[in-house]
């Protein structure tokens, strides 16, 4: 049973900064390519990041340069770590699995708020 389990939001200031955990179960995570998304209310979900099995990276355009995605296939995470935060990057942001032929799986959401 695959469990994605996210966890570092909050309350932060414009400008602030904080670090998305995802500790993942129940998968081989070191074959799985591994993505943040994110959903503010009345918007569709997007992405934000991704990090292949073999490290490659994609970013939207709205937040390059200024969040990092990496892994640690040791510990089964990965993070997304998020400088110079906007308002217009409040929402809730989810872990996502994905493999070829094995689907997605998806993690709770974790709340961010950028607001003073």
């Amino acid at each position: 049973q695959v469990q994605l389990v996210e966890s570092g939001g909050g309350l932060v200031q414009p400008g602030g900064s904080l670090r998305l955990s995802c500790a993942a179960s129940g998968i081989l995570f070191s074959t799985y390519t591994m993505g943040w998304y994110r959903q503010a209310p009345g918007k569709q979900r997007e992405l934000v990041a991704s990090i292949t099995s073999g490290g490659m990276t994609n970013y939207a355009d709205s937040v390059k340069g200024r969040f990092t995605i990496s892994r640690d296939n040791a510990k089964n995470t990965v993070y997304l770590q998020m400088n110079s935060l906007k308002p217009e990057d409040t929402a809730v942001y989810y872990c996502n699995a994905a493999r070829t032929f094995d689907g997605n799986s998806w993690g709770q959401g974790t709340q961010v708020t950028v607001s003073s």
